[in-house]
């Protein structure tokens, strides 16, 4: 089929640098937030992070350089960034544990389900708005929970819209992981045949 993306082998792109600067953000981001509790810098480097990620996908379409690597490794940081806040958060008691037992379970039941679908021959699930607006709901909530710890006018005004974009953002979430759980069911059921003679595991 034509009309999609150029997906190369290459490495070294502007997006993937990009990437892997985000990817290098998340170690300092942990110890900002559990070593001197420096929440100002800690949500600095949340927003790089989420302005980064909106670019890197924008550069990969201005310039074609779309890559293998880079479909792994966008989706791969910005869940080492939900689940490393997730940690903090937990430690500094932020946000309640069943929320982080939601989005962590989630992850860990895909994980599984991608190493059934790769002994199948199938490769990882493909990035969806779905999924993509789960993540920019949670990576916008997350600044907000650390303003909210405050106590001036702005900090309750933080913490109504930090919740908000919490709750959206793990609905979607959720609801993400049930989409991808569906494509994993059809994937790994018995192909039947089809009107033209082929197999299809995704019909019916």
């Amino acid at each position: 089929m034509s009309g999609g993306p150029d997906v190369t082998g290459r490495v070294l792109t502007v997006p993937n640098v990009l990437s892997l600067l985000r990817l290098a953000g998340v170690p300092v981001f942990l110890w900002l937030l559990l070593g001197p509790h420096w929440d100002g810098l800690a949500v600095l480097v949340l927003v790089v992070s989420g302005l980064t990620d909106w670019l890197d996908g924008k550069l990969a379409r201005w310039l074609n350089q779309y890559s293998r690597l880079g479909e792994l490794l966008d989706p791969a940081v910005d869940r080492l960034y939900i689940l490393a806040t997730l940690a903090a958060f937990l430690i500094r008691d932020i946000v309640p544990w069943w929320v982080v037992a939601a989005l962590v379970g989630r992850d860990l039941v895909l994980t599984v389900c991608v190493g059934l679908m790769r002994r199948r021959g199938y490769g990882p699930f493909p990035v969806t708005y779905l999924g993509k607006a789960a993540t920019f709901n949670l990576l916008y909530a997350f600044p907000l929970l650390l303003f909210a710890q405050g106590t001036s006018e702005l900090a309750t005004v933080a913490r109504a819209f930090g919740y908000a974009f919490t709750a959206w953002g793990t609905a979607l979430y959720l609801w993400s992981g049930v989409v991808y759980i569906i494509q994993f069911a059809r994937a790994m059921r018995p192909p039947v045949a089809s009107p033209s003679g082929g197999t299809d595991r995704l019909s019916g």
